[in-house]
């Protein structure tokens, strides 16, 4: 049973291209699936997060992150009587734009991008699904409905939101420039994104050797369960204690996002998805967890984000991508016929570069190495 102000998939506003309605599923149901069967959904399974591919077959990769992301979201959704199958399209669809190498190779491509527009994954990911996939005959992208798309755009710088309203007036950029809000499952997703990431990172931090048990009673979100855990099983020992930590930090934060939103909810009563837009944002964690949230985040980022061992792995991931960059740009019939016969060079680039797994642009690396060397 749907709320009032949950996204209701026979009041969409469709999609770029018509279509006839499918026979078994909602609209939504058919943009899940078909984000999980196109190309770029495959390539997140090696596209990694913070460790590089080759470092280790249980660390966490873009397709992982994005399927708890998605479990996360149904869960608090549920609850909540928002769209289920439209926040699992927007998690799953989220990180298709992501490159090779992580926010390492992100923020390389944004910077040989400097001058020529810049690049943005979010806006990568909504390029991948309106565009650069090749599903059917009629059209290029997946024609997904607009309600995906908003919640794929999840940020957008302003020039950028300006380019797309002119050529979608009032479609998925244009709360970039009015200040209204997404619909309360994309805000669903952006909130489950982090406590995924959050989360996944100590897992994987831990099971790397760069972050230690002993390191992260610093920090109180995790102490507090650490604690909770040790008292409850107190012969527990191993991966055992990390897991039922994470588990109960992961639940309790669901938890908190449910009883906060409810009250934003009831506060602001919207009484439909088109009302909730225009509320200040409603999905969101207590005062007190937001707080903890944030500090967990930044613990992450001074302890395991720039761990020296992280950093070194990254700063070759990111010569790796500008001297690719570079490459391409010289010599665009390095690339696919597809990708070199576009007129605008470097956005072929970058659209090519960032389609990459890390194994792939290893190999091309070293194919280009080995041409340039003969």
């Amino acid at each position: 049973m749907l709320a009032p102000f949950a996204c209701d998939p026979a009041l969409s506003r469709g999609r770029r291209f018509f279509q006839s309605p499918a026979p078994t599923r909602t609209e939504f149901q058919r943009d899940r699936d078909r984000i999980i069967h196109c190309t770029a959904f495959r390539r997140l399974v090696y596209k990694t997060q913070v460790f590089l591919n080759h470092e280790g077959d249980l660390f966490r990769t873009r397709m992982t992150h994005s399927l708890e992301v998605a479990q996360l979201g149904r869960s608090i959704a549920r609850s909540l009587g928002l769209n289920e199958d439209l926040v699992e399209a927007i998690a799953l669809a989220h990180d298709l734009g992501h490159t090779p190498f992580g926010h390492a190779g992100q923020d390389a491509l944004n910077e040989c991008m400097a001058l020529y527009g810049g690049f943005e994954h979010n806006l990568q990911s909504l390029r991948v699904v309106d565009e650069l996939e090749e599903s059917y005959p009629e059209f290029n992208g997946l024609n997904l409905s607009f309600e995906t798309r908003e919640g794929i755009l999840k940020h957008c710088a302003r020039r950028n939101a300006e380019l797309i309203n002119a050529q979608e007036p009032g479609g998925v950029a244009a709360r970039f420039l009015t200040g209204m809000q997404p619909s309360l499952e994309a805000q669903l997703c952006n909130l489950a994104d982090a406590i995924a990431y959050n989360a996944h990172d100590i897992d994987d931090g831990v099971r790397s050797g760069l972050l230690t048990l002993e390191q992260l009673q610093d920090v109180s979100l995790f102490a507090r369960y650490h604690a909770q855990t040790l008292v409850e099983y107190p012969s527990l020992q191993g991966r055992r204690v990390l897991f039922e930590t994470i588990r109960r930090m992961l639940s309790d934060q669901v938890y908190d996002v449910i009883t906060a939103t409810r009250a934003t909810i009831e506060k602001y009563t919207p009484t439909s998805s088109d009302e909730a837009r225009q509320c200040p944002p409603l999905v969101q964690f207590s005062a007190a967890m937001y707080e903890e949230s944030k500090a967990l985040k930044s613990f992450l980022s001074r302890n395991l984000y720039r761990h020296p061992q992280v950093m070194k792995t990254t700063d070759g991931a990111r010569a790796m991508v500008q001297e690719l960059f570079s490459v391409y740009l010289a010599k665009p019939q390095e690339m696919p016929t597809a990708y070199a016969q576009r007129s605008d060079v470097p956005r072929a680039v970058a659209d090519y570069l960032a389609g990459m797994t890390d194994r792939f642009a290893t190999r091309e690396h070293a194919r280009l190495n080995a041409s340039h060397t003969k």
